[in-house]
């Protein structure tokens, strides 16, 4: 007989968190987030995990993927387990409201981290990044580096992602200010390494003389680097979004990737589970439901500092 692949991959993802996850005093709380191949990401499950465990909760960690289907049957198993909450980085904002409301319904609350659903009320909360915010940050640098002036390329995240959207408009108010700056590409590479390097390989074919690349995050960032850096474009000039490891390394290398915006997934991802045990300590919510945490930008002045999606004082 054959088993569709997801579902050997959430039969692998049980396993994982099966016995040692029924111990633990306090109960099991469900960290989901989208795939570990993605450091920040996998920052995130970190850093809810170590605050879990610093706490004395078992945990149930898995990856949706970014998968729809995938997502909501790790919910499904989540409130099977019986669950004492879920920390989610979740797969669409309008997907998702479904899978939380079931969730709330079973008794579950959820604390969403790093992407916000379009809806509220019915997640306890919605912690995120102050995108807006820190891509005007990374535009100002971009347009810095550019001299307010050439051709450059924008590449897009997911679409059914809000993040994506917000951080394009947080871009594009800073740079379409600059009558000397034009975009003569805008592609998503969905949030892929591998695809916006296969991005970048097709728009230098068309625009050769670009002087420029901003993208929504690092992992695109890096895949468009590759692809300069294989077409032998060692001067045009990158700015990503989130503040990998991967990112400070080409800063600091002097490599085509010249700033980054460092979103806070480790401390935002230990945020929410401590806010989730409150919760279920007192029975109400420690903060309100929409909570921002600012970015901050890195370069060649900080990113010596910077790792695991930290930045050291």
């Amino acid at each position: 007989m054959n088993v569709p692949l997801v579902k050997i991959t959430l039969l692998a993802s049980m396993m994982a968190f099966s016995a040692a996850s029924l111990a633990a005093d306090k109960g099991l709380l469900a960290i989901i987030t989208p795939s570990h191949d993605n450091p920040f990401f996998k920052a995130e499950a970190d850093g809810a995990l170590a605050k879990a465990k610093e706490l004395g909760y078992a945990t149930l960690v898995a990856s949706h993927d970014d998968d729809v289907n995938k997502q909501n049957q790790l919910i499904e198993t989540a409130i099977a387990r019986k669950a004492k909450a879920i920390i989610l980085d979740n797969a669409g904002a309008d997907a998702t409201v479904g899978p939380v409301q079931k969730a709330k319904d079973a008794g579950i609350p959820t604390f969403l981290i790093d992407r916000e659903i379009n809806k509220t009320g019915i997640a306890v909360a919605q912690i995120v990044s102050n995108n807006y915010q820190g891509a005007q940050l990374g535009a100002e640098k971009f347009a810095k580096l550019l001299g307010g002036k050439g051709d450059y390329v924008e590449l897009l995240g997911k679409e059914s992602d809000t993040n994506a959207g917000v951080r394009s408009q947080g871009y594009h108010d800073v740079l379409d200010d600059y009558s000397d700056m034009k975009m003569v590409a805008q592609q998503s590479a969905n949030w892929s390494q591998t695809e916006a390097f296969s991005r970048m390989e097709t728009i230098l074919q068309k625009y050769p003389n670009i002087v420029g690349v901003i993208s929504g995050n690092d992992t695109m960032a890096l895949g468009a680097e590759a692809a300069l850096k294989a077409a032998g474009k060692t001067k045009v000039i990158v700015v990503g979004f989130d503040g990998s490891d991967y990112t400070r390394d080409s800063i600091l290398n002097k490599g085509n990737i010249k700033a980054t915006v460092l979103q806070p997934g480790w401390d935002q991802a230990q945020m929410a589970i401590t806010q989730a045990d409150y919760y279920l300590k007192n029975g109400k919510a420690q903060k309100e439901e929409k909570q921002l945490m600012d970015c901050v930008l890195i370069d060649d002045s900080n990113a010596s500092k910077l790792k695991n999606f930290n930045l050291a004082k």
